[in-house]
């Protein structure tokens, strides 16, 4: 929530500098009949047509795409307050007539950064960033077997080595004979981390409860293709987790102290929704207390923890999510949060919008007793 004085030449164009930074971040409120110091100063009955009017304005001929805000009359102390409501932009990126992008940061406005107009577009459906050509890529940074047993087992059709590119291009993972970070991410070999950040999992397996030690117990970076990121980092887990009997003979290797369910959804969350607008890879890390799966970006457009513990989903990589189910245990029909937290409840989730990251926690099992 923020307050505007009308003072400047050109009211309609400040107020459409409000409108657009809070229509590019997460909607919010405006109150017009307040002071910069907070103390309500109040409108006049005359002023509110003009008010109304100017907004209307301001919304339609200096917002582009128009912005759609609702204002209301409060009193306070017999005073009157315009109280304007900016609901969160759908049709992001929002600009000033003259090419102005701006964001709310805190209590101010601010120039959009490249990295965040990318963010946005992505949220709209207006740019996937898995779609984005890997223009250090050859044919050869692909695995071939792989994608062939892929296409032949999916499609019931032999495919030849010389036919991936065009076939690469029918499924969206390739453009102009450039394969994407879809199609990398999906079939890549090993050595592709030279051709773009995140298709890593960094595994720790710490002594204590502290990311800031220097001891632990187990390490290793996995590169590769989903397939194999999924493999190598779940039987990293299971090899640091302890196993219980529950019931079972003293020769048998007993169950995980996380049920593998949970563990594999949670995972392959991470894997499969990560944004690759981000910078950086994902961190698996094992403390003493708890198992933390850290994936690159916030959760997109308007989710909330609270909506994806209740099953709201959205592919942010929807041809990575088309495919993906093919190569590892991912289901794609937004039910995997349920599934875990069915399994075993005891994890949290943290969605930091300005660090950028999404984060599960889970709990292990001898810290809840």
């Amino acid at each position: 929530m923020t307050w505007l004085t009308l003072t400047s030449r050109d009211p309609s164009a400040g107020l459409a500098l409000e409108l657009i930074a809070f229509s590019n971040a997460l909607g919010g409120t405006l109150l017009i009949g307040v002071d910069d110091n907070g103390s309500v100063a109040g409108i006049s009955d005359a002023s509110i047509g003009r008010l109304n009017q100017l907004i209307s304005n301001a919304a339609s001929e200096n917002c582009v795409p128009p912005v759609y805000p609702v204002s209301e009359i409060f009193e306070y102390e017999n005073k009157k307050v315009m109280i304007v409501r900016i609901p969160y932009g759908a049709n992001k990126p929002y600009a000033t007539k003259d090419g102005r992008f701006v964001t709310r940061s805190g209590a101010d406005k601010r120039m959009i950064s490249n990295d965040e107009m990318r963010r946005l577009l992505q949220e709209t459906g207006k740019l996937a960033a898995e779609e984005t050509p890997v223009k250090k890529g050859s044919w050869d940074d692909i695995d071939a077997g792989l994608f062939c047993r892929f296409y032949e087992e999916k499609y019931g059709e032999h495919i030849e080595t010389a036919q991936i590119p065009q076939a690469f291009e029918n499924l969206n993972m390739a453009s102009e004979g450039i394969f994407n970070i879809a199609g990398a991410y999906l079939f890549g070999k090993n050595n592709i981390p030279r051709l773009f950040i995140g298709n890593q999992v960094i595994c720790v397996s710490f002594f204590g409860n502290e990311p800031s030690g220097d001891s632990y117990r187990d390490s290793i970076n996995i590169t590769g293709n989903i397939k194999k990121l999924f493999e190598e980092g779940r039987s990293f887990i299971f090899r640091n987790l302890k196993h219980v009997q529950n019931g079972k003979s003293f020769n048998s290797i007993g169950d995980p102290e996380v049920p593998g369910a949970a563990i594999d959804e949670i995972f392959i969350n991470a894997l499969v929704h990560r944004d690759f607008f981000v910078n950086g890879n994902i961190q698996l890390c094992i403390f003493d207390n708890r198992i933390e799966i850290t994936s690159p970006g916030k959760l997109p457009n308007h989710l909330t923890v609270e909506k994806i513990k209740k099953g709201v989903s959205i592919k942010r990589n929807p041809t990575l999510c088309s495919f993906a189910f093919d190569l590892i245990p991912f289901r794609g029909i937004g039910s995997g949060i349920l599934r875990a937290l069915k399994a075993y409840p005891a994890i949290r989730f943290e969605n930091d919008i300005s660090a950028g990251f999404f984060k599960a926690v889970i709990l292990r099992k001898e810290v809840l007793h």
